[in-house]
């Protein structure tokens, strides 16, 4: 009996050490691949009166043998198109409206080689990365059929192309070695177009066309000053705001008005 109890006290202390190990194990494997980090210099953007636009920088520290894609978008929401077309033959206006659902106003996409080259089509649709991917993962209405939808997706992203609230790069983000790590680095331009809110930024690691890591931080961007009073006012009490625009443009037109006098006048 005793020699039982013995084995058995001995039994327990083996399956003890064998799940400490274990655990030990598996803490060293997830630390040693968890590696993945991001941060976003400048992450608070603050739009004041002489504001144009920023930069953002995204660094941090990467596994060696990946690739990285970094995206940048505004939470989803409904935007709408307006179709142009001719009325009575010759007069062009709105024939139409396209509303999208489930879309960002702001996408920028930044990969270290093309996104269709790193990464399957069943992971770009998973994460939404890429425009075929965006594509479909935005509802359209109303389109006759796919192809209809293709047609105004198309349209609709070189519109936001043009207003420079979307983007995409491939190539550009730059690699450096220290203490043994691989850190990454990518400087983006903001453009002045993007509208105040919280937009989330997000690394990708991509190895064999897989998605196997990601880490997520936020750039905040914020009106301040005489912006924010305007807005303000703008959306709360618009008689206000439209007789001191018109005070604003009064003033701006006696200061031209002066200049003109000093140097002697139009001719």
């Amino acid at each position: 009996m005793k020699k039982f109890k013995i084995q058995n006290s001995k039994f327990k202390i083996v399956v003890f050490l064998s799940l400490c190990c274990t655990v030990a194990l598996l803490l060293y494997c997830s630390s040693s691949l968890a590696e993945l980090t991001i941060n976003a210099n400048h992450d608070h953007i603050t739009i004041d009166f002489f504001y144009h636009g920023s930069t953002v920088s995204v660094s941090g520290i990467s596994n060696q043998d990946v690739d990285l894609i970094v995206k940048i978008t505004s939470p989803e929401g409904h935007q709408v198109m307006k179709e142009k077309g001719k009325a009575a033959g010759f007069l062009w206006m709105n024939v139409g409206t396209l509303n999208l659902e489930h879309v960002p106003n702001f996408y920028a996409l930044h990969s270290t080689k093309k996104i269709e080259d790193i990464l399957n089509k069943d992971e770009m649709e998973k994460y939404v990365i890429g425009y075929p991917a965006l594509e479909k993962h935005v509802g359209m209405s109303p389109v006759a059929n796919e192809s209809d939808k293709t047609k105004w997706f198309e349209e609709f992203v070189k519109f936001k192309e043009d207003s420079k609230l979307y983007a995409m790069s491939s190539g550009k983000i730059s690699f450096s070695h220290e203490g043994g790590k691989r850190k990454y680095y990518i400087l983006t331009q903001w453009p002045y177009q993007a509208p105040p809110g919280e937009y989330l930024v997000t690394v990708y690691s991509v190895k064999d066309k897989h998605i196997i890591e990601k880490a997520e931080t936020r750039v905040v961007v914020e009106q301040v000053g005489i912006i924010k009073m305007l807005s303000g006012m703008a959306a709360n009490n618009g008689a206000m705001y439209g007789i001191i625009s018109i005070i604003i443009a009064l003033g701006a037109g006696f200061g031209v008005g002066m200049v003109f006098r000093k140097g002697g006048g139009a001719h």
